[in-house]
């Protein structure tokens, strides 16, 4: 049997199946009697006496035909053959296939020869429990428990006659008689086989007038819920186990595997409903902000025109028309242009309209996306994973299939690499013009000379700390050039980012591309005190008997000494504590402070032209990272107001956060970080300086911060944009 394969959370609940036939085995003894009766009286009255072909039955099938009543003369255990070894595919009949009365003569034989065996072979009870696994219900469902489930929302052991009759009742012609689509002719097909089974004494007539008059009861959650599951996380898991499967021989979709997943239940709901509630206000904000204009923009600010037909031609369709119309443009564009009815995705639920393909297009383009990822790094387990806004419409995975710049999120790279080669998290540097000089892929002799995100420079002198708390451009270019971007280039893949980056001064601003999963796995470094892991999917493979086919464990590498480590720690609270730090929305989630010894650290990000919003987030426990903007990178917010990643990824973290704080069953409290791991050798309590009116700032916030990451105390400094460098370096 074809069986599929089922993933579990790391607290056992069913979070989706791969299958090539939708199939869930279970054993005769949890088969309720009243699907048993049901069969046996509507489809081989005579089961328990005959040694797998019932001639009687046979004969008066054909005289009934004859007459112009068609009606089945297969006994349960020729079916069973014929769905088990399929004697009537074309493939089976060999050259007399193209003979008709021959042809269902080698049929019906070769189904009576392998009934016979079958009967030989098997009790009784063993072909009904065969029969039940395997026969088909229609839609890709197969087997008694998957029709149970689907219809019912019932095990096979709970279904009560009338329900019962439903199911047997399908088996004649599941489309005809599917109590979904037609449920007129399932009730008078179920009423029927009801009568059957009061005919042959399995229903007293009381019982059969009670249930005739029964309606059909139909319970759809399950197939909600529980049905193939395509979701994002089901796809990871998919892609996470492609090498395992090959290399042992195994298939998804057809070997029965359970899978068990380190993904928390209840972290991996809060995050979806975290990604929901914030990206459904997120939407509306671009929504009014380009309100009837389209947002398709060069990064002057000029609307592209050719954006749709260059969306068409992506299209897989395109070739295929240019090729049916011989490249006739009017026709093609008569195709696209051509009204339809469609469902979309909307987030006030799936909305029925008219569009054409163009319509399509232009509507897709507006939405926004994103991917979100936690993880645990003391054991390496990935405890939520959300690739997307809604899988039924994007299925492209936003966690570790999408990658995008990063930003300033990627400018602790540059701190780290500082940290672990002299440097201390108090040294001073000022915020200034810099001119830096390189030669660029071609050899020729370039100068980059980095604006800070407001285009100003304020001239003061700046702690590291403080600088990478605040995302100033100049100081982060200047500790660039101190340390040697090809050495920060070295850093980030040591520290677990696997994309190529291109070594030029600009990389520790976020000039290349990464996902989500490369950031988090990168992050999670330095709360596992510079051990380096490799992020855990999956735990342990069982077959469908609960026998143990593989499990997983953590692949770890010392990359960092522990006092960098915590050292960056103490560099990442600086969001929150130093004057302007670019986490400091923080303060506006009040679920995220219910206890005054809790601290947060993290990194906002966005990069140029406010097309990519990040937030990398770290608590005592987890690192999340959170990635929003659209997939087409022309199409983005305008200004540091509604566009950067304090404004669009991290509500999402906040919001998760408060969500995960507020159950006590989730396992995670707030809390203060790790005290240092080992003795810290270089300064790193250097004073936040104390500043009145922050000149650079747009942003600000209502809530007090403490500079010690505890109680709020003092009026908070207004925040900064942060944003990539918005100047292409000068030739």
């Amino acid at each position: 049997m074809s069986v599929g394969s089922q993933v579990y959370t790391a607290d056992g609940k069913l979070i989706g199946q791969y299958y090539k036939e939708n199939r869930s085995p279970v054993d005769f003894k949890n088969i309720s009697p009243n699907l048993v009766n049901a069969l046996i009286a509507i489809e081989d009255a005579r089961f328990y006496t005959h040694n797998g072909i019932d001639f009687y039955g046979f004969f008066t099938s054909m005289l009934s035909t004859a007459k112009g009543d068609k009606r089945g003369g297969s006994t349960i255990t020729q079916q069973l053959a014929k769905n088990l070894f399929e004697t009537r595919k074309r493939k089976s009949q060999g050259i007399i296939k193209h003979v008709p009365f021959i042809s269902t003569v080698v049929y019906k034989c070769k189904e009576w020869l392998t009934a016979l065996k079958i009967e030989h072979v098997y009790s009784k009870q063993e072909i009904l429990e065969l029969y039940f696994n395997t026969v088909p219900f229609g839609n890709n469902t197969y087997g008694i428990k998957t029709a149970t489930l689907k219809y019912f929302d019932k095990t096979p052991d709970k279904v009560n006659p009338a329900e019962a009759a439903t199911l047997i009742g399908m088996l004649k012609a599941t489309s005809t008689y599917n109590p979904i689509n037609n449920p007129d002719a399932s009730v008078a097909r179920r009423n029927i086989v009801l009568g059957q089974m009061e005919k042959y004494n399995y229903l007293t007539k009381d019982a059969y007038e009670t249930n005739v008059k029964l309606p059909l009861n139909l319970n759809l959650d399950y197939v909600d819920n529980e049905g193939q599951g395509d979701s994002y996380l089901r796809e990871a898991v998919e892609r996470w186990l492609k090498k395992w499967c090959k290399d042992n021989g195994y298939d998804l979709y057809s070997d029965g595997l359970k899978i068990y997943t380190t993904i928390d239940s209840h972290l991996q709901q809060y995050a979806e409903e975290a990604v929901a509630e914030k990206m459904k206000m997120l939407q509306k904000r671009f929504d009014n902000l380009w309100g009837k204009k389209n947002p398709w923009r060069d990064f002057n600010g000029n609307e592209i025109k050719d954006f749709v037909l260059k969306a068409e031609e992506n299209l897989p369709i395109y070739k295929l028309l240019q090729k049916r119309y011989k490249g006739d443009t009017a026709q093609i564009n008569k195709y696209f242009t051509a009204k339809k009815r469609m469902t979309v995705f909307t987030w006030n639920g799936d909305k029925d309209t008219t569009f054409s393909s163009v319509d399509s297009l232009k509507y897709y383009a507006r939405i926004l996306n994103t991917g979100m990822m936690t993880i645990e790094p003391s054991t390496g387990y990935i405890k939520d994973w959300v690739g997307g806004i809604d899988y039924k419409y994007f299925n492209y995975d936003h966690v570790n299939q999408a990658k995008r710049q990063a930003g300033s999120t990627f400018k602790p790279f540059a701190y780290v690499t500082a940290l672990d080669n002299g440097f201390t998290p108090c040294d001073k540097f000022t915020d200034k013009r810099v001119s830096i000089k390189y030669k660029n892929d071609h050899g020729v002799d370039t100068v980059w000379e980095p604006n800070n995100a407001d285009f100003k420079f304020s001239g003061m002198e700046m702690s590291l700390r403080w600088a990478m708390g605040k995302s100033v451009n100049s100081i982060t270019a200047q500790v660039t050039e101190q340390v040697g971007w090809d050495k920060i280039v070295q850093y980030a893949h040591k520290l677990g980012i696997e994309s190529p980056l291109k070594s030029v001064p600009s990389v520790s601003l976020g000039s290349n591309d990464v996902s989500v999963y490369e950031m988090v796995r990168a992050y999670s470094t330095f709360l596992n005190k510079g051990t380096k892991i490799d992020p855990l999917l999956v735990t342990k493979i069982t077959d469908q008997d609960g026998n143990v086919l593989a499990t997983f464990s953590l692949n770890s590498e010392k990359v960092l000494s522990p006092e960098t480590a915590w050292l960056m720690l103490y560099m990442f609270r600086g969001g929150m504590d130093e004057p302007g730090g670019t986490s400091q929305a923080l303060w506006e989630y009040p679920g995220l402070w219910k206890k005054s010894s809790n601290q947060i650290g993290g990194k906002t990000g966005t990069s140029s032209h406010y097309v990519d919003g990040w937030y990398m987030g770290i608590t005592k426990d987890l690192v999340t990272g959170v990635w929003v903007g659209a997939d087409d990178r022309s199409v983005h917010f305008t200004d540091s107001e509604t566009g950067e990643g304090s404004h669009t990824a991290l509500p999402v973290f906040a919001r998760f956060m408060e969500k995960v704080y507020a159950d006590p069953k989730s396992g995670y409290t707030p809390g203060p970080f790790p005290k240092p791991w080992v003795k810290i050798t270089k300064e790193y309590d250097c004073p936040s300086p104390h500043i009145e009116t922050d000149t650079t700032t747009t942003d600000s916030l209502d809530s007090p911060i403490d500079t010690t990451g505890k109680a709020p105390l003092v009026q908070p400094q207004t925040t900064t944009p942060d944003t990539k460098d918005n100047n292409p370096p000068k030739q």
